[in-house]
């Protein structure tokens, strides 16, 4: 098996997750996940508390154009985004193609499906699969594979010029 580069998978991997995370953020404006109800704490703001961080902390926000916006929720989105990215570029770069088949929209529906159906509800974080509704899993699906068809195209593009 073919030696990793680390610097050239860290670089396309945080280009490729900062970039994706804002796709998946828009795509999130376009189909809401959750009703307004279930968002006034959103996933990551409740996974933080479940671990022990005040919601003081957790819901904090910052202001812009009179909107006030959740800075901790847009870390951990991110945070996430440029993680899995760096994941899935370490596998563009030693080119494990059973896991990087289809521009990355499988690896992203299983990243949905580890995450929003079994680890999340198993955690208590977000309501069993069957509880969630279906506007929910439609959004989530299709975010998550758009969100990692972006991760693969800007990370084997960043992969192809830091070669040369």
């Amino acid at each position: 098996m073919k030696k990793m580069n680390t610097k050239h998978v860290l670089i396309a991997g945080v280009a490729a997750g900062l970039l994706s995370g804002l796709v998946k953020l828009g795509w999130e404006n376009v189909l809401p996940p959750r009703t307004p109800e279930r968002d006034a704490v959103n996933p990551p703001q409740k996974l933080l508390q479940q671990l022990g961080m005040p919601a003081e902390l957790t819901q904090a926000t910052y202001r812009y154009s009179g909107q006030d916006l959740p800075w901790v929720s847009y870390l951990i989105h991110f945070g996430f985004s440029a993680a899995f990215a760096t994941a899935y570029a370490a596998l563009l770069d030693k080119k494990v193609k059973a896991l990087t088949l289809g521009q990355g929209i499988p690896f992203g529906i299983a990243v949905w499906v580890a995450f929003h159906l079994v680890i999340m509800p198993e955690m208590k974080t977000v309501p069993d699969a069957e509880h969630q509704p279906r506007e929910e899993h439609i959004s989530e699906a299709l975010g998550h594979a758009i969100w990692m068809w972006t991760n693969h195209e800007i990370a084997a593009k960043v992969l192809e010029q830091l070669k040369k």
